[in-house]
């Protein structure tokens, strides 16, 4: 028997190699997502210093002055395996980040993560916009075979918005990781090549202005419209 002819291989693949995602702007419809950089830092701090409890579930902050967030926009925007974009929503200022990490080139993986965002973007049109730009980056644009999503499991806000947005949580690793002294455990979660479409799908049919009323309450979630179009 000739080796990978078989299922009980898994399955058969025959790229071998992705490419590492570009850090270019990227325009949606209600946010822009711009590289990173030391020119962020006056509208971030605004943000950042009122929110302070923001970063309870990160590996940075909060901060107590507006040097000590530059010297971490600094680290972040100089990471060559870790590109970081600012949100911006349109007609605003820079009110969050996000990035792309842990890219598997030789098995098709990718991941985004280290998501700040301030409470103000959190679960609107233009967050969600932010991580949809990225995640059609990965899966369009890429083509990468799986899309990765991990939080802290104690972080409810993040593993809620990880199912949300449609990943399907894989697992939970025990006391994974130890941050600020804590002991916790991390939520696994992914969007597979052959998932992805579905996913597009609901995502632009939730983002359509059609899908909010004259106050920009959502008519239908995304919940909603994924199980629509499973039908």
């Amino acid at each position: 028997m000739v080796k990978g002819s078989s299922t009980e291989f898994g399955t058969k693949v025959d790229q071998k190699f992705w490419p590492f995602p570009r850090l270019d702007k990227i325009v949606g419809t209600n946010i822009t997502l711009e590289p990173l950089r030391s020119t962020h830092l006056a509208d971030l701090w605004t943000s950042v210093s009122a929110h302070p409890d923001s970063f309870d579930y990160l590996r940075y902050g909060p901060f107590n002055s507006k040097i000590e967030l530059g010297t971490l926009l600094d680290n972040l925007s100089s990471r060559a395996d870790q590109p970081f974009w600012a949100v911006v929503p349109k007609g605003g200022v820079a009110t969050g980040w996000l990035s792309i990490c842990d890219v598997y080139q030789n098995d098709g993986s990718i991941e985004i993560g280290s998501i700040w965002f301030s409470p103000t973007l959190q679960g609107t049109r233009y967050g969600r916009e932010a991580i949809f730009l990225l995640m059609c980056q990965c899966m369009d644009e890429l083509g990468y075979e799986r899309l990765v999503w991990r939080c802290q499991a104690q972080n409810k806000k993040s593993f809620r918005a990880a199912e949300s947005l449609g990943f399907r949580h894989e697992g939970t690793w025990r006391n994974a990781a130890v941050v600020d002294g804590w002991q916790r455990d991390v939520a696994w979660f992914s969007i597979l090549k052959d998932e992805w479409p579905v996913r597009r799908k609901a995502f632009s049919k939730w983002l359509s202005p059609d899908n909010f009323d004259d106050t920009g309450k959502q008519l239908k979630g995304l919940r909603e419209l994924r199980a629509e179009i499973e039908l």
